[in-house]
């Protein structure tokens, strides 16, 4: 009877000192600071990445190549054409974004296709300078072989210029 008393006393203890370890209890100090290192590293992978939305600026060749696919999309939603030359896309996003900078040029509608490096500037502008100024843009442009400037100059209308981002056929908003 001793031992069984003894033995039963034993399993007691031995269940109690488990029951005190709780394994859901993280008791670690460190635990806390390591939990979220990766949610600050992906909310300043996304900031950059969306650093052209708020911006002005052109996006560098490294940002155009990690988003060249909205690039490409973009041209196709807006039916302009970009050839498959290694650099078309990246001239065809270049060359707008230089275009959109120039102040003089923000109400004229400037169309770009590019086909072997080649630019071709297509729409309207409002007099001589301007589509010139236009044409000495693009080929400003790194890696533009020629440029063919198809700009007609029309007297300005009220609501006669477009939004040179709107697709072909499509009414003004």
């Amino acid at each position: 009877m001793r031992f069984k008393l003894a033995g039963i006393v034993a399993t007691t203890t031995l269940a109690l000192s488990f029951a005190g370890c709780n394994p859901t209890t993280n008791e670690n100090a460190n635990a806390g600071a390591n939990a979220n290192s990766n949610a600050t590293a992906n909310q300043n992978a996304n900031a950059n990445a969306n650093a052209n939305a708020t911006t002005k600026r052109a996006p560098t060749r490294a940002e155009y190549e990690k988003n060249k696919q909205t690039y490409a999309e973009e041209a196709k939603t807006l039916g302009r054409k970009v050839g498959t030359g290694i650099d078309d896309g990246w001239l065809w996003t270049k060359t707008r974004f230089d275009l959109a900078a120039a102040d003089d040029l923000k109400d004229s509608t400037i169309n770009v296709d590019v086909q072997n490096a080649v630019v071709t500037l297509s729409g309207s502008v409002d007099n001589a300078q301007q589509k010139a100024k236009a044409e000495a843009i693009a080929k400003a442009v790194a890696g533009v072989k020629s440029v063919k400037n198809l700009l007609t100059v029309t007297a300005k209308t009220p609501g006669a210029t477009a939004n040179s981002n709107q697709k072909k056929g499509t009414p003004k908003r």
